[in-house]
């Protein structure tokens, strides 16, 4: 090769660098905060009224609000499973259960997104809990460096700001970046009576009509709610760092949880407080504030959205569709006339559940929400949905309302509460939402219901047969036999 030809090769590579740094500068950040255990009736934007979120409720009033967005597994790690992949949970194979290892098979979105010369990263609670076989985090690399003191004891000490700060500061010059800001709250295990610290009353908590309104019960609630204000107030630092750092004009902010709340009948469960999500975004000069989007959005939806925001196509893993869309437009109500559902369900969550040989089994459901109703599927209903009552109802986490419940006694008034919350189900359930958002009153018997209930069953299955769910294809009991990586439980009398 001459030297012209070599000065030439250089020129273009050079001019190459300089149109890909244009082109990264001109790509949008993101910043994508994930509260754990977060109900998203806990919120203001969302109607709460005891429980103060004045950072959250700002990025709903200068973004938009979306009133119908769903995890379609309501755990922690087959919900987080869908977020990174694109797809929904019944198609991760073992990663559709809680504690699995994550197939290498999978692609997820932070890693692509790097690939394409993003500067990513996470913090605190990224994909979890399970193993992975890949260098980091199914989230991105870790940043875990910085600490702070919170103010209550079960509060992590991670100092999520300082982390993303840390990691702002590794990118390069121009660089875009896309960062997954996990908190660990409101995972329980809480400060109990911190409410009390915190001067709250507690006639402000607002007890759900499926459990008992005793004193413990609101305490807890409100213990609850220390944890949520804190995530806000992560919220609004992450905000003023973005803001110092002349960085807010050029990123997305979207902010969800992972499913309902740790308290018994929501997380874990098919219940409308167990799947229905919070979900904010908020992007200077691209969505046009106080907007209130009725579409519906599910988990898998979310990694093609941050693909196209990128300037990427969706990984072909993908089978979620990305609602880009909807950001750029300035409408609010149903926008997308094909947005009219979401499809929700689960496998093994946490074991407590055993055959005869040993084998942990799950309580397999599946489940279509539409604007009115939710339709509900029991695929095992011999078997208790909370796990078994001799194993500690293992698929509920403990704490002040699960004490109180489990202690009722049959025969009493109260013991319809130990009932609704951890007794056995029927194989169908439906539910009005707009009449009944907390799933009292099942309409399945009801001669009045049954087309309903008809339509909704064939288009749920129908859907879930697109996917080749293997629940719906004859081969469901397949998950129950993938590896649970968790701490083994020792079954016996």
């Amino acid at each position: 090769m001459n030297r012209r030809n070599v000065l030439g090769g250089m020129v273009a590579a050079g001019s190459l660098a300089t149109l890909k740094a244009r082109a990264d500068k001109q790509r949008p950040n993101i910043l994508f905060i994930v509260a754990d255990d977060v109900s998203h009736t806990s919120l203001g934007a969302y109607g709460c009224s005891y429980i103060k979120t004045p950072n959250l409720d700002r990025l709903a009033r200068e973004g938009a609000r979306f009133e119908n967005a769903f995890c379609c597994n309501p755990k922690c790690a087959p919900a987080r499973a869908s977020l990174v992949t694109g797809r929904y949970s019944w198609q991760l194979e073992e990663a559709a259960n809680h504690w699995p290892h994550f197939p290498e098979k999978f692609k997820f979105y932070p890693h692509l997104l790097r690939d394409t010369g993003y500067h990513t990263g996470s913090t605190g609670k990224g994909w979890s809990p399970g193993t992975y076989s890949t260098e980091h985090n199914p989230a991105g690399q870790e940043y875990k460096k910085k600490f702070i003191k919170p103010p209550f004891k079960a509060i992590s000490n991670t100092d999520y700001v300082g982390n993303f700060d840390f990691f702002l500061k590794e990118r390069g010059e121009g660089q875009p970046f896309c960062f997954w800001l996990g908190t660990r709250e409101a995972h329980r295990g809480f400060e109990k009576d911190a409410w009390k610290k915190a001067g709250r009353k507690l006639e402000d908590a607002v007890v759900p009509p499926y459990w008992p309104d005793t004193p413990a019960v609101r305490g807890d609630l409100l213990d609850y709610a220390n944890e949520v204000e804190w995530i806000d107030q992560q919220v609004g630092r992450a905000f003023q760092t973005l803001e110092k750092k002349g960085l807010l004009d050029n990123t997305l902010i979207i902010f969800t949880s992972d499913h309902g709340m740790a308290f018994p009948r929501v997380k874990g469960q098919v219940f409308e407080d167990g799947i229905h999500v919070p979900l904010i975004a908020w992007w200077k000069g691209v969505i046009q504030p106080g907007r209130v989007v009725e579409d519906f959005i599910n988990f898998p939806d979310v990694a093609p959205t941050f693909m196209e925001v990128a300037g990427e196509k969706p990984h072909p893993q993908m089978t979620g569709k990305s609602f880009l869309d909807l950001l750029h437009s300035p409408e609010s109500g149903q926008i997308d006339p094909s947005r009219t559902y979401a499809l929700v369900g689960k496998e093994r969550h946490d074991i407590g559940r055993a055959n005869d040989d040993g084998t942990d089994l799950g309580f397999p459901v599946r489940g279509i929400r539409t604007r009115d109703f939710l339709y509900v599927h029991n695929y095992k209903p011999e078997r208790w949905p909370a796990g078994n009552p001799e194993y500690g109802l293992k698929n509920c986490d403990g704490g002040p309302t699960k004490n109180v419940i489990t202690k009722l006694k049959p025969g009493t008034e109260d013991y319809r509460f130990y009932e609704l919350n951890f007794g056995k189900r029927p194989q169908q359930a439906l539910y009005a939402i707009g009449k009944d958002p907390a799933c009292m009153n099942n309409l399945a018997g009801n001669p009045e219901y049954a087309g309903t209930m008809k339509r909704l069953y064939e288009k749920m299955e129908s859907s879930l047969e697109e996917q080749n769910d293997p629940r719906v294809l004859g081969q469901g009991d397949l998950f129950d036999q993938y590896p649970y990586m968790g701490k083994p439980f020792k079954y016996g009398k």
